[in-house]
């Protein structure tokens, strides 16, 4: 990231942490959900950084896994120098053979007994010292969940083995005097009935780091890095939506800097039923927040035109709405004119979370992006090269459920708190295609009837987020004795934790055909509605 885009100092100055290295897992972010969940602060980063380029010093290592073997040519494999750093390190299935390929090339064996799915795991005891991993852990069997081609060989010089399962024989490893541990299986997925327990043992036991991060500490820390970041002058504008990420986000910095703070909501005509209203009375009359609407509809909708690229649709709107900011940026200084918040309009804040940035991050490696999110790729460069506003995103490091946690702690009301997502680029990328306004308020009317439904069901806050999309293809319908073409509209309701994966709501059948029922009976030109019960992965949470 570029200079100007500057941060307010980052947890890992105030908490220890515990650094995991992303070698493509599909679920190597479960790891640092997981400590987070035990209270201790935890980063992922790409398993290609270099420690010459780290600005902290961790309290401990995690190799995740991921999906090559140690023996391709171009495997990702860790800067050399962590293993000099003197901090515990902890290997999980590709980062156990990491550790096994680097003292030995021939510890690895390349894939020839795969192992995916349940295992019992059979701990071995040693000594104090390297049964730490397990300390706790008092069955003799415990399930764990495999997912490998490639497997040690043989035990490593230096090491024991601490675990086995009928596959791998080593399925767990420890050094014999050095705190480097290595496991086979996943231990961060909920199937490792135990995995948690071992992962506290690795951060807490192991590593000494302190399980002091929650969000009632994050909001002091937080507010004094703001205070200190923006100065005593300088103003801020925000982009607010009503969704809990930018209002959580407009709240804390409303705590930070008080009236400095300017939150604007763009109204960029692909926005819900009654959105601009709702968002209004919320952040000004419940929260104090001031709040400036820009009607700018007719310019996205001019611009989206013609567009059907995904891609470039989040490109096209994350460009406007810094033109369009901007712009009120240049208004807000005029106003404040001779008054006591006198000063320039610097930073931009956004209500970016960790998983946008985790899924934005590509880097010459395992990972690559999956999509742009408008406002964490979908920046204009001049912004990234310091001609323009300053980046602020102080939930930059959270995920979901953190966010809302720190909601309630400032005092939002729960309602808004467990508010469902909703994207910035809004319902465009809820339409596959071109954006038009018709296409847009058959989304826009589909949708509401889907969210009230779900509401009056008392499903709302079992479920994460739900919404229906629209599919530009079209399907013949009977209607009035008449056959007549109309367009598909597509269901989706997920659940999950942390938004990196999704299962699809189970809804009762009944259910799903009175919302189809009312749709096409509600909203002309809808011949179709159809339930999306992809996962993620294989599929997205978003339709594009």
């Amino acid at each position: 990231m570029s200079s100007n885009v500057e941060q307010a100092e980052v947890p890992h100055q105030a908490y220890d942490t515990i650094l995991t290295l992303d070698f493509g897992s599909q679920v190597t972010h479960l790891i640092t959900r997981r400590l987070r969940e035990l209270n201790v602060y935890s980063e992922m980063l790409p398993c290609t950084t270099k420690l010459a380029d780290l600005p902290f010093k961790p309290k401990g290592i995690i190799l995740s896994g991921g999906p090559n073997s140690v023996y391709e040519k171009d495997a990702p494999h860790a800067d050399p120098a962590f293993f000099e750093l003197g901090v515990p390190i902890l290997g999980i299935c590709y980062g156990l053979q990491e550790i096994g390929w680097r003292l030995s090339k021939d510890n690895v064996i390349a894939g020839t007994e795969r192992e995916y799915g349940y295992a019992e795991l059979v701990p071995h005891r040693h000594n104090a010292n390297v049964d730490r991993l397990f300390e706790g852990l008092h069955e003799t069997e415990t399930q764990v969940w495999m997912s490998h081609g490639d497997k040690l060989g043989k035990l490593p010089e230096g090491f024991v083995t601490i675990a086995t399962t009928q596959n791998s024989p080593y399925a767990g490893i420890a050094h014999e005097t050095k705190p480097i541990f290595g496991l086979q299986f996943h231990p961060e997925v909920t199937h490792s009935l135990r995995g948690k327990d071992m992962l506290k043992n690795f951060a807490v036991g192991i590593c000494g780091a302190n399980p002091n991060w929650n969000m009632s500490n994050f909001i002091d820390q937080e507010i004094v890095r703001i205070r200190k970041l923006v100065g005593d002058k300088a103003q801020v504008i925000g982009a607010v939506s009503g969704g809990v990420d930018s209002t959580v986000a407009a709240k804390l910095m409303k705590e930070a800097i008080g009236d400095r703070f300017h939150a604007v909501l763009v109204d960029n005509g692909v926005m819900r039923l009654n959105e601009c209203k709702q968002v209004k009375e919320t952040l000004q009359q419940h929260l104090g927040i001031n709040l400036t609407v820009v009607d700018a509809s007719q310019k996205f909708l001019g611009g989206l035109k013609g567009v059907e690229d995904p891609e470039k649709k989040r490109k096209f709107i994350g460009n406007t709405f810094i033109d369009i900011f901007e712009e009120e940026a240049i208004r807000i200084e005029k106003a404040a004119e001779n008054t006591p918040n006198a000063g320039k309009v610097e930073w931009f804040l956004q209500g970016t979370l960790y998983p946008d940035v985790i899924e934005s991050i590509s880097f010459k490696g395992p990972s690559s992006t999956i999509k742009t999110h408008h406002n964490v790729g979908g920046l204009p460069q001049r912004m990234m090269d310091g001609q323009g506003l300053k980046l602020i995103e102080p939930l930059r490091e959270l995920f979901k459920d953190e966010v809302r946690a720190l909601g309630r702690q400032l005092g939002i009301n729960e309602e808004l708190v467990m508010r469902h997502p909703f994207p910035g680029p809004g319902i465009a990328i809820r339409i596959i295609g071109e954006v038009t306004p018709e296409r847009v308020e058959i989304a826009r009317k589909a949708d509401h009837i889907f969210i009230g439904m779900i509401k009056e069901a008392g499903l709302y806050n079992k479920i994460s987020q739900a919404y229906a999309g629209l599919l530009t293809n079209k399907m013949v319908g009977v209607m009035g004795d008449k056959r007549e073409e109309g367009y598909i509209i597509s269901l989706r309701a997920v659940v999950t934790t942390d938004f990196m994966t999704a299962d699809a709501y189970p809804f009762d059948m009944e259910f799903v055909m009175k919302v189809a029922r009312r749709i096409v009976n509600e909203v002309e030109g809808v011949a179709n509605v159809e339930y999306n019960v992809t996962g993620k992965p294989p599929g997205t949470i978003e339709m594009q």
